[in-house]
C-alpha cells in the first residue's frame, strides 16, 4: 500500500495553524483599524470680528494651485486675534472661494466651490498653503518645502518649491 505524501494530505485539509494565522491576522487588522480611526475635529464656531482683540486686514491675492495651473485672483481678508486665532477668506466675487480658520490647537479649511471641509487638531498639514499663509502672517515660519518672502510692508509671497503652488498678494497695513 502506498502511503500519501505529507503534501498530498495537507492539500485535502489545510492545517489548523493556517486558520489560526488567518484569524490572528484578521484580529490584529481589526484592532489596528479600531485604534487608528480618525477623529474629526468639531466644526469651528463662526468668528465675531467685532470682538476686541482682532486685527483685520484686506487686500488682493493671486493663487496658483500647481506649477502648470492658471492663477486665480481675488480679494483676501485676514483677521488675526491677539490670542493667536486666525481667519482667512479668499473671495472670488460673488462668493467666498475658501475660508480658513485656526485656533490654538485646531484648524479648519472650507473650499466653497468643492463643498469640502477639512479640519484637524495640532499643526495644520503642510500641503494646505492657505493655512500656512495664516501662520506666516502670524509670524510663524512655514515648514519645508514652503518659502515665505515678505516683499515689503504690504506685499508677501508664499511658494511651495516642490509643487509650484503659489500665494502672492498684498494687505492693507494693520
Amino acid at each position: 500500500m502506498i502511503e500519501p505524501t505529507p503534501s498530498a494530505r495537507n492539500s485535502k485539509e489545510p492545517p489548523k495553524s493556517r486558520y489560526a494565522n488567518i484569524v490572528r491576522l484578521l484580529t490584529v487588522l481589526s484592532i489596528m483599524i479600531g485604534f487608528s480611526a480618525c477623529r474629526t475635529a468639531a466644526s469651528l464656531p463662526p468668528v465675531n470680528l467685532s470682538e476686541p482683540g482682532w486685527t483685520v486686514r484686506q487686500g488682493q491675492a493671486v493663487w496658483r494651485q500647481r506649477q502648470a495651473t492658471p492663477e486665480v485672483a481675488g480679494e483676501l481678508l485676514v483677521a488675526i486675534h491677539r490670542d493667536g486665532r486666525t481667519l482667512l477668506q479668499f473671495i472670488k466675487t460673488p462668493i467666498p472661494f475658501l475660508t480658513a480658520q485656526t485656533t490654538g490647537d485646531t484648524w479648519q479649511i472650507r473650499f466653497v466651490a468643492r463643498d469640502r471641509i477639512y479640519s484637524g487638531r495640532g499643526m495644520p498639514p503642510s500641503r494646505l498653503g492657505w493655512l500656512q499663509l495664516a501662520r506666516c502672517l502670524n509670524g510663524i515660519s512655514p515648514p519645508r518645502p514652503w518659502r515665505w518672502q515678505k516683499l515689503d510692508e504690504r506685499r508677501w509671497r508664499l511658494e511651495n518649491t516642490k509643487t509650484g503652488e503659489l500665494l502672492e498678494g498684498f494687505l492693507t497695513p494693520p
